[in-house]
């Protein structure tokens, strides 16, 4: 008898070879069940509740993903993929999944036949590389000089973007704010400049861009309401200073003897006070903003002088409106000059919803602005900032980028042609694997088709045959239930989009696909530490 060989802890779970591969494949195929209604104009939204009870609803593939909470270890991989989609492009993050749930699809009857996973992830590969330098030779390039075609561009990406949101009905009043919003920025385009505010209440036509800094009124006191509203012309001290009387006699030990050594203490602390409202009096600035409280006997000595003035300011907005007015954050009062001081044409508090809000604008280096927000529900506007910041990423890509290629599955349909008429000519394996990744690529239409509630088989047929004469941009239509050429319909999305959408694809795929073993260590100590048994105190037994 051999002595049995014990490598792994107790309660290990091993799985391996093939019925493991297959189980990870199903895995992912029901992560993409959840997310594949969401795709398109005619898509579904999903309502997700988390373990607090706070509901969101989103139609965003990688908002979906991240919020639901998934274990198993490979489908981790498609919402990885999500994720990186999000932060590279910002769209397309239901398309990504989508595709890499469907090339695992169209592999799977290989892998249960038995063809060596290696085979299938070259082919993968190869597939991959054909398929990007074809984007590449039939994307559009758009000539920058001419400002008003680009710009026409611009807008057009960001209104298909904004056709698979929730807005989509305003897509046209949204797309142009979008792109007034990026084009304000500097070169570097830094998303973190754009602010977006959501004030419930209104209709989202009443929605605004703020060219500048906008934010909500902080915490006030008393003398607050004796401050002017509205400067022209007007200078801004930017401080991290705390304006209040309580700050001083926290900081040292003070020892007295008699009553009226208290009072000279008291009196210089307000002197402090004094002397530091007096010094940013001198320095001209007529709005000062503070990151730190400003107490009411400084909002009422401001007041006096009609100044205005902010405490409690969020970081990041401070930071925007020094970006956007010049100046610098100053921790001292000491030489506050007119070199620190920000400075901007218009200063206003007005009142927007229920809420007031403090707005800059005509600031000299503006690269910053503000979109506020309007809408009923609170759930609506989050879905709708989501959906911005989809749109806002899509013009940067294309700013940057500048490349496009026709949406609503017309690129997925010249691709599949493409593989297709490619794998005839090899002859091995590689044909039928080749084959299967360009029926995988037709999924993106196909699933158009079915959120809309159309004849998938019927349209796709009469895509094949389109695109098989040579018309190379035509789409599903989803407004006519036809096809159309999306490239004359202006459904144009950034060629980065998809170039990223299928490498992370197959990087995915091709991951899944390499792993032939999960090894899964049990929970240490079977979860809950074992408790000592109860005892006469001590821990002794009885």
């Amino acid at each position: 008898m051999q002595p049995q060989i014990i490598l792994l802890k107790e309660g290990t779970d091993t799985s391996q070879g093939k019925p493991q591969l297959v189980s990870n494949i199903n895995a992912c195929q029901s992560i993409v069940d959840a997310v594949r209604t969401t795709l398109g104009p005619r898509g579904m939204d999903k309502l997700i509740v988390d373990n607090k009870g706070k509901a969101t609803i989103s139609n965003d593939g990688a908002t979906i993903m991240k919020l639901l909470d998934i274990v198993h270890p490979a489908a981790k991989t498609l919402v990885d993929i999500a994720k990186s989609q999000d932060a590279e492009v910002g769209d397309g993050t239901t398309s990504v999944v989508l595709l890499a749930g469907e090339f695992l699809k169209q592999l799977k009857p290989f892998v249960e036949e038995g063809v060596h996973p290696r085979i299938i992830i070259k082919a993968v590969r190869k597939a991959l590389n054909l398929c990007v330098t074809q984007i590449n030779e039939l994307a559009f390039k758009i000539e920058k000089h001419d400002n008003e075609k680009h710009r026409a561009l611009l807008e057009k990406c960001a209104a298909t973007a904004l056709n698979s949101k929730l807005i989509h009905q305003q897509k046209d009043f949204f797309s142009k704010m979008v792109v007034d919003s990026v084009t304000t920025l500097d070169t570097l385009l830094p998303l973190n400049m754009i602010g977006i505010k959501k004030v419930t209440g209104g209709a989202l036509e009443d929605s605004m861009l703020v060219e500048g800094v906008a934010f909500k009124k902080t915490f006030a006191y008393a003398g607050f309401e004796m401050q002017p509203k509205s400067y022209d012309g007007v200078k801004i001290a930017l401080l991290n200073i705390e304006l209040e009387l309580k700050a001083e006699r926290d900081n040292a030990e003070v020892r007295v003897d008699n009553v009226a050594e208290y009072q000279k203490v008291v009196d210089a602390e307000w002197q402090i006070l004094y002397d530091k409202l007096a010094k940013i009096h001198q320095s001209g600035a007529q709005v000062v903003l503070s990151k730190l409280p400003i107490g009411d006997v400084a909002t009422q000595y401001f007041a006096d002088r009609d100044m205005f003035c902010a405490g409690r300011v969020p970081e990041e907005d401070l930071k925007r409106t020094q970006k956007a007015c010049g100046g610098a954050v100053m921790t001292t009062v000491q030489d506050i000059s007119d070199k620190v001081l920000g400075s901007c044409a218009h200063f206003e508090e007005r009142q927007i919803g229920s809420e007031r809000f403090n707005l800059f604008q005509g600031c000299p280096n503006a690269k910053t602005c503000t979109i506020i927000l309007r809408g009923g529900a609170e759930q609506f506007l989050e879905e709708t900032e989501r959906s911005l910041h989809d749109a806002i990423m899509i013009v940067r890509r294309t700013i940057r980028n500048d490349s496009v290629v026709a949406g609503g599955g017309a690129i997925e349909m010249e691709l599949s042609k493409m593989l297709r008429n490619h794998s005839r000519t090899i002859a091995g394996k590689e044909q039928l694997l080749i084959g299967a990744m360009a029926k995988a690529l037709e999924v993106i239409p196909r699933q158009l088709c079915d959120n809309a509630g159309f004849d998938a088989t019927n349209i796709l047929n009469k895509l094949r045959q389109k695109h098989a004469q040579g018309c190379q941009w035509y789409g599903v239509d989803i407004m006519k239930e036809h096809i159309a050429d999306n490239f004359e319909a202006f459904v144009w999305e950034p060629s980065v989009i998809k170039i990223n959408a299928l490498t992370a694809a197959c990087e995915a795929t091709c991951m899944i696909l390499s792993v032939d073993e999960t090894i899964k260590s049990p929970k240490s100590g079977g979860g809950e530490a074992p408790q000592p048994p109860m005892g006469r105190g001590m821990g002794r037994p009885f």
